[in-house]
C-alpha cells in the first residue's frame, strides 16, 4: 500500500537515504559515475540539509511510504514548479514515483494553476514524457548533466 503524506522534520535522515540511493543508483545515465557530478548533486541531500530543505519557504516536501517505510521524495517549489520527484530503488516500478506524481500534480490544480512546471533528469525524462508532460524548450546543460525543462496542462 501507497500513502502520500507531508514530510516531518523526523522524515530527513529517510528522505536523505532515498535522495541518495535515488541519485547514486537510478540516475547513473545523467552522472556517468563522474565524482565531480556526483559530488555537486548529493551535496545538498545530507540529512542536515534536508532538514534546511523542510523549512524553506514556499516549498512543500510530501513523502511517499510504501508497507510503512519512505520510498520516494517529493517537492513543489511555488505553487506551480515540481522540484523533486525520487524513488527508492527497491521501491522503483512498484507505482510510488505515479502516485507521488499525481499528488503533486493534485497540488498544483488545488492551488489554482492550470499549468505545472519541472525539469527532469535524462533519467525520468520518459517517466514524465509517459504521464503526460511534454517538452518546454530544448535540453539545459546543467553541473555537467542535461536537463530537460517540462510542463503539463492540469
Amino acid at each position: 500500500m501507497i500513502t502520500i503524506r507531508p514530510a516531518v522534520p523526523a522524515d530527513a535522515a529517510a528522505m536523505s537515504a532515498v535522495l541518495t540511493a535515488s541519485i547514486r543508483d537510478l540516475c547513473t545515465a545523467d552522472h556517468r559515475d563522474d565524482a565531480e557530478i556526483l559530488a555537486g548533486w548529493l551535496r545538498n541531500k545530507t540529512p542536515e540539509m534536508v532538514l534546511r530543505m523542510l523549512e524553506r519557504p514556499g516549498a512543500r516536501f510530501l513523502v511517499a511510504e510504501r508497507d510503512g517505510e519512505i520510498a520516494a521524495v517529493g517537492c513543489l517549489n511555488g505553487f506551480d514548479e515540481i522540484g523533486l520527484n525520487y524513488v527508492a530503488p527497491a521501491h522503483r516500478f512498484h507505482g510510488v514515483s505515479k502516485a507521488l506524481l499525481a499528488t503533486l500534480e493534485e497540488h498544483i490544480r488545488q492551488s489554482g494553476a492550470d499549468m505545472g512546471r519541472l525539469t527532469s533528469t535524462g533519467t525520468a525524462h520518459r517517466f514524465y514524457l509517459a504521464n503526460g508532460w511534454q517538452d518546454a524548450g530544448p535540453a539545459e546543460a546543467d553541473r555537467g548533466m542535461l536537463c530537460y525543462p517540462m510542463e503539463k496542462r492540469l
